[in-house]
């Protein structure tokens, strides 16, 4: 045997020992071991007795040697093309599943009894996601008015599966909270947010940090534009107004994003990764939103896609009372946050 006929043969069987190992593990179907059987099985006889497939090749008019070589090749990468689109859907089918569950979980666990009570009336319904804020969400529920503009103020806190007392400390300064059963990310957070706003038969809604970086005395500046009829979507810009800023690569950071989400939708956007948005309850209805995280630039584009008319006012931004930012590494949060625009802008 030449020497890559043994190397194919002890790389096939160490193959099926991995995958017999994570089926006895229960980590793989049956169906895949019997499949990785199956490949290892044919390489291990190609690599014994290569004569064996000679009636195959002659059928596809190939011989063995080189041409052979060739056929093998093509035949495994189709096999391993169909393998992973065999995956891939699986890992959708249950990255999906898994998402509605906790969406539905979410809904579930908000404070629907407290939430009757409520006076009726126009209402404007703030929405914060939140992991881990303890120490900063009480003061922001706090500095939030009973009314912004005639609209009563409902406040809704999501804790994103936070493993302090975010949720307790927001109720206790007078928030409505749902509580997710694990972390799943602020895009995740927000959706369950829209949701319930929606419910609590929301005219406006608006989202806005719970770590305190913005402003509640501006939620009035946020929702003029929609109250005055010039606007169905309002971006909060911190370029327009003023801000802490945090590093250079983060402020060189929103200047990228915000020339590249204007190239690729032709409508000037100054900071498309700004969190503080208000939008029409109406709008929102008929926005298409799948982004676990980096969810910023989604809910833009995608207003965006429905031809909603986008304002953009001033804001301010102050850097996190208390804790640490969630946020990754600004590279990988570069490269993600990119990752985001494409998938929304290519839908």
């Amino acid at each position: 045997m030449s020497a890559i006929r043994i190397l194919g043969a002890i790389g096939a069987l160490a193959f099926f020992t991995f995958a017999a190992r994570r089926y006895s593990r229960s980590q793989i179907s049956r169906l895949n071991l019997i499949i990785s059987f199956g490949l290892c099985g044919i390489v291990i006889a190609l690599a014994i007795w290569p004569p064996l497939f000679d009636p195959v090749l002659r059928t596809f008019n190939f011989e063995r040697g080189t041409n052979g070589v060739i056929f093998t090749l093509l035949v495994s990468v189709g096999v391993l093309f169909f393998l992973y689109l065999r995956v891939q859907a699986s890992a959708d089918t249950n990255e999906r599943s898994i998402r509605l569950l906790v969406e539905k979980l979410g809904q579930e666990r908000f404070d629907w009894a407290i939430a009757s009570s409520l006076p009726e009336g126009r209402r404007l319904v703030t929405v914060s996601p939140a992991f881990n804020e303890a120490e900063n969400v009480a003061a922001v529920i706090k500095s939030m008015p009973d009314q912004v503009e005639g609209l009563h103020l409902i406040p809704v806190v999501v804790s994103d599966g936070s493993e302090d007392d975010t949720a307790d400390v927001a109720r206790s300064a007078g928030a409505l909270v749902a509580e997710l059963p694990i972390r799943r990310g602020g895009g995740l957070a927000l959706r369950v947010g829209y949701e319930i706003a929606l419910k609590l038969d929301a005219e406006i809604v608006v989202t806005l940090d719970a770590d305190g970086q913005h402003l509640p005395e501006e939620l009035s500046v946020m929702i003029a534009p929609i109250l005055a009829g010039e606007a169905d979507y309002v971006n909060g810009s911190r370029l327009l107004g003023t801000f802490e800023r945090e590093s250079m690569i983060r402020h060189i950071g929103v200047h990228f994003f915000s020339r590249l989400v204007t190239v690729l939708t032709g409508r000037r956007i100054t900071d498309p990764s700004s969190g503080y948005r208000a939008a029409r309850a109406d709008l929102l209805r008929t926005l298409v939103l799948n982004q676990d995280q980096f969810w910023t630039s989604e809910v833009l584009i995608e207003a965006l896609r429905q031809r909603a008319t986008i304002a953009e006012v001033p804001i301010t931004i102050v850097a996190r009372k208390g804790g640490k930012s969630k946020k990754p590494k600004s590279l990988r949060y570069g490269w993600n946050f990119s990752k985001a625009i494409f998938q929304t802008w290519l839908r």
